[in-house]
């Protein structure tokens, strides 16, 4: 299930990726005149010594290098809150003599700590999945840009021209 929830995380880094592959594309220029069929011949062989130069392959689908971060058991929450704020406010309120008041008012009370207490779990777990995912889209763009480098230098060293 885990690896399932990884599986996930992956598809919707994809989205974020469009922008970063497109930056990293290589323009390739045969500066020797090598026909077609050796600039093939050339990309492919490059493209394996890169791949075990820099552990990434851009062939394949992104994955993530940490699992994304679990969502907390909810807290709080109006209605939860409402409740125990009714019972609280009601064993105050006999203490004073009123329960129904004291009942109303800790209902009131409870609902509105129980709403901020889960709104601020809400906030504190997408502030953790984007700081996550902005790990995860740097850390490929640094793998994509090791693999670049060692591409690159391949195909220079073969008489291209890259930028």
């Amino acid at each position: 299930m885990n690896r399932l929830k990884c599986l996930f995380a992956a598809a919707g880094l994809l989205a974020m990726l469009p922008g970063v592959l497109a930056a990293q594309e290589l323009m390739i220029y045969p500066a020797k005149g090598q026909d077609s069929q050796q600039q093939e011949k050339d990309k492919f062989e490059c493209y394996g010594f890169a791949k075990g130069q820099s552990g990434f392959d851009p062939m394949a689908p992104p994955t993530t290098t940490t699992a994304a971060p679990q969502k907390e058991a909810p807290q709080g929450g109006a209605a939860r809150g409402a409740v125990g704020g009714a019972v609280g406010g009601a064993l105050i309120g006999a203490i004073t003599g009123n329960t129904k008041k004291g009942a109303a008012i800790g209902a009131v009370g409870g609902g509105l700590f129980g709403g901020a207490k889960r709104s601020q779990q809400k906030q504190r777990e997408t502030h953790n999945q984007q700081q996550w995912e902005q790990r995860e889209v740097q850390n490929y763009s640094q793998n994509r840009n090791n693999y670049n480098r060692a591409y690159a230098a391949c195909l220079e060293g073969r008489g291209y021209t890259v930028r």
